[in-house]
This record gives C-alpha cells, sequence and structure tokens, in this order.
C-alpha cells in the first residue's frame, strides 16, 4: 500500500510503498479514505511532543474516516462495507492514518456520522473527544450553566462550543475580530480577547459572578485567565493544554475545580479505548441531528501533497481542520 512514512525527526515526509497490515485480534482493516492534519502532528513530526513520540520511520495521522474491510477475531459489531471513523493512531507505536489502510482497535471505532461526507468525518474525532471528555465527562455540562471556551474558533474550540450549547448551555467564546462570525454562527457570544480584559468581560456576562465552566484549549497565559473567570466555589476549569507552570491562587481563592484533559491517554495506555468509541457514537448522534458540524479548510491536499497540509497546520495559515484525501 501507499503511505507517508515520516523517516527522521525533523525530516521529510517521503510517500513509500509499504506492507499492508493485517487486523489482529479485537482489530479491523480500515481502507482510509480521509486523514485530518492536527497542530499535534506537526509537533510529533518535529519532535517536540515528547508526551506522542513515535519511532521512525512511522507513519503520522491520528484522526481517519473510512470503510471497513475486514474484521480479525473477536470483533463484535462492525462487518465489511461498514463506513467509520475514530481516533486511531499517528502516536506510540500505532500506525497512522496517512496511508491507504489501517488496522486499528475496533474499540477506537464509531459508525461515520450518516450526513457527512469521509472528509468532514476525518475532522472531528481528535477535536470532539477532546471537548467531549472536557465539557461532558469532567464540567458535567447541562443546561443552565455558561460556559466560556477560549479559542472558540480553533480545532476543539469551535468544537467544544458547539457541544457546549447543544448540552443547553449559554456558551461565550474569546477570538480575534476577524473570527468573531464565525463563533457567533456556531452558537456562541463572541469576546474579542485582544480588546476586552478578563475582568470585563466577566463583569459584562456574569455580573461578576464567573462563568459555570471555564474550557481552554490555548494553555499558557490563557490558562492564567481561566482561573480568573470562573464562578466562587461550583466553578470547573479545564484544559487540553495545560503542560505548563501555573500560579493556582486565583483558583484557589475562588474555591473552583481545575481538570486536565489528555486525549491520547487511552491510544499511549491501552485503558479505556471503548470510551473513545462511546463518545464517537454521542457525537454521530449530533451531527445528524444537525447540532454539530466541523469547519473546514477548503484546500484539498492528497498523499503526495502532505508536506503541504503540514506546512498549512503548522504556519497558522489554514482557515478550518485541514483534511488530506487518501482514497477518492
Amino acid at each position: 500500500m501507499r503511505a507517508v512514512v515520516m523517516t527522521t525527526v525533523g525530516g521529510p515526509l517521503e510517500l513509500r510503498e509499504i506492507d499492508r497490515p493485517r487486523p489482529g485480534d479485537g482489530q479491523v482493516l480500515v481502507r482510509v479514505h480521509a486523514s485530518a492534519v492536527n497542530p499535534l502532528d506537526t509537533k510529533i513530526r518535529a519532535g517536540k511532543a515528547a508526551h506522542a513520540r513515535v519511532r521512525p520511520p512511522a507513519v503520522l495521522g491520528m484522526d481517519l474516516a473510512g470503510q471497513v474491510v475486514e474484521a480479525g477475531a473477536g470483533v463484535n459489531g462492525f462487518a465489511p462495507g461498514d463506513e467509520v471513523y475514530g481516533l486511531t493512531g499517528g502516536v506510540g507505536d500505532l500506525q497512522g492514518s496517512l496511508a491507504q489502510f489501517a488496522a486499528v482497535d475496533a474499540r477506537l471505532l464509531a459508525p461515520k456520522p450518516a450526513t457527512l461526507s469521509m472528509r468532514e468525518a476525518a475532522a472531528l474525532p481528535l477535536a470532539v473527544i477532546t471537548a467531549w471528555e472536557g465539557l461532558v465527562d469532567r464540567a458535567r455540562v447541562r443546561a443552565g450553566h455558561k460556559v466560556l471556551v477560549h479559542g472558540g474558533a480553533g480545532g476543539v474550540g469551535s468544537i467544544a462550543v458547539q457541544v457546549a450549547a447543544a448540552k443547553g448551555a449559554e456558551v461565550f467564546a474569546t477570538v480575534s475580530a476577524a473570527r468573531m462570525p464565525v463563533v457567533r454562527r456556531l452558537g456562541a457570544v463572541p469576546i474579542d480577547y485582544t480588546t476586552v480584559p478578563v475582568e470585563r468581560y466577566v463583569a459584562e456576562h456574569t455580573g461578576g459572578a464567573g462563568f459555570d465552566i471555564v474550557f481552554d484549549t490555548v494553555g499558557g497565559p490563557v490558562l492564567d485567565a481561566s482561573f480568573e473567570a470562573v464562578r466562587t466555589y461550583t466553578g470547573h476549569v479545564v484544559s487540553a493544554l495545560g503542560w505548563g507552570t501555573h500560579a493556582l491562587a486565583p483558583l484557589s481563592f475562588r474555591g473552583a475545580t481545575y481538570s486536565g484533559v489528555f486525549t491520547l491517554l487511552p491510544m499511549l495506555t491501552g485503558r479505556g479505548r471503548a470510551h473513545h468509541g462511546e463518545i464517537l457514537r454521542a457525537a454521530a448522534a449530533l451531527v445528524d441531528d444537525g447540532k454539530l458540524r466541523p469547519l473546514l479548510d477548503e484546500a484539498r491536499y492528497s498523499l503526495a501533497t502532505v508536506a503541504d497540509a503540514h506546512q498549512a497546520v503548522g504556519s497558522g495559515t489554514a482557515n478550518g481542520k485541514v483534511v488530506v484525501d487518501i482514497e477518492p
């Protein structure tokens, strides 16, 4: 099969012919139709993601959408011909999705949303699982909550806005002025983070009480700002990028709580993989109910132009999720 291979950390990506994998126990062989490119993919390639390191030669790519070709022993619920999507590889020792075929743990998959194309479905898994773990699993988002999403027009942020809105919450999102219309269309009240300080938007939108849930998708100083924006006692800050060193005093003085989200943990450890499939099934129901859609960059890429896709993501010039077409 054809695949894009990272031969050295920081080196070029090479289009090669490699052996087609065979599904083991509990695995299905998927013919990959589309694979998303995430910022984490570019960091792994550059050797800047110690928590998701791969050993070259390696096939990168975490998100996929495709069709089941063969089911291994012990697989229930999937059969040849089924259209599926999932967050399945490209970290640790798991083969990624920038290849024509991938043998993946069936627990990591779910039926593809019926109303989405393969390209659209491939854009969802990492983002939707991260948003779901933060908002639903950790913070228990519900109707009546005021939710603030930092980075509301980004890959994870745009999905988090929609998930929170679908659960009945009142949603607000920090964003640049240019992206405010995007966030508004997704169902959130946009806040221009470049001109409006934390204390002002907390006062304006919560009467100074703070937000019930603050979901940080940016990290660094934005996580610090999240500690200042959360509601006293019952507030909950969630971060998908809580890697740095932070002062907890603002959070502690509010008596609020914090949760970190590490989406890759089930892939890296093998524990909790079935829950990823459960999340994707629930997300597919929201999609088919018209409550959740990915934001896609219009540019088209193939296996031969994966390096260009990585460049678009790494440079920040993409206008939405970048997706590579693997098979027509």
